[in-house]
């Protein structure tokens, strides 16, 4: 059971326990400061847990180089950053030996190759902070073109389609679903048609595994998840009145501990 805390503040993540099989989907939705992407951290060890541990392949992440560790997980967040640079060498940032072909190849499977011929000097286009300007879902399916070129043995996909428009979530999510068949995944999602198609779905509420199952094994729980499935659906009058409470006591807390940080 793994618990996690930030300095001397309260426990973020509480005895958390789950595995993941090879090749398996792990989905994490909740609402927010639910403790997801602190789970996520953990396992790509930008913090250590305060108790209990995590294993990959039976040998705990405390035990391997940093180098090694993020060597075999792929990351896709919801925040893409382009350097200043080719669309190449943004594709190939980790993978710095590819050829052209496995290039081409990994925009194609990203669904990224066709608006990138259209740039003006195509992979050789200046991107990035001095160069062309890519929207969003534009720079979204660089950042999976590079990781498809990684092809990682674990991938982790923090709210990939978040910011972007509906048919662009459509061409982003056919690519994710390219990369993460046959491989290890964690994804984080607010969007719960994203992942409903998942392994395994842990549902987190204050740090603590609330629920866990399918998609259609949490539906007929009818707990939390069904509950979220029903707001993002639109059915907000069959909700229960205890959700919408505890709803608004959990955005009440999210503004007064943002309210303390500026103090």
């Amino acid at each position: 059971d793994v618990s996690f805390g930030y300095g001397d503040d309260e426990t973020i993540v509480e005895d958390v326990d789950f595995s993941v099989d090879g090749g398996d989907t792990l989905a994490l939705v909740g609402p927010t400061g639910a403790g997801k992407s602190t789970v996520l951290k953990l396992l790509l060890r930008m913090y250590d847990v305060d108790e209990g541990s995590i294993e990959i392949d039976g040998q705990n992440v405390r035990d391997v180089t940093l180098k090694s560790l993020r060597r075999s997980i792929g990351y896709v967040g919801q925040s893409s950053y382009l350097f200043y640079g080719t669309v190449r060498e943004n594709i190939t940032y980790g993978t710095f030996d590819a050829t052209d072909e496995e290039v081409r190849e990994a925009a194609e499977a990203a669904e990224a190759h066709d608006f990138i011929e259209n740039l003006p000097d195509g992979y050789d286009t200046m991107v990035g902070e001095r160069g062309v300007k890519l929207s969003g879902g534009q720079r979204q399916r660089v950042t999976i073109a590079r990781a498809v070129l990684k092809d990682p043995d674990i991938l982790i996909l923090d709210e990939a389609t978040s910011d972007v428009d509906t048919e662009t979530e459509m061409l982003i999510q056919r690519s994710l679903d390219r990369l993460t068949e046959d491989r290890t995944t964690f994804a984080i999602a607010h969007r719960l048609s994203t992942i409903k198609d998942a392994d395994t779905i842990l549902v987190l509420e204050g740090g603590e595994i609330a629920e866990r199952g399918t998609h259609d094994e949490l539906l007929d729980n009818d707990g939390l998840y069904a509950h979220l499935w029903g707001v993002q659906a639109g059915e907000i009058d069959e909700l229960p009145q205890e959700f919408i409470d505890r709803a608004q006591e959990r955005t009440a807390r999210i503004v007064e501990d943002a309210e303390s940080d500026d103090d």
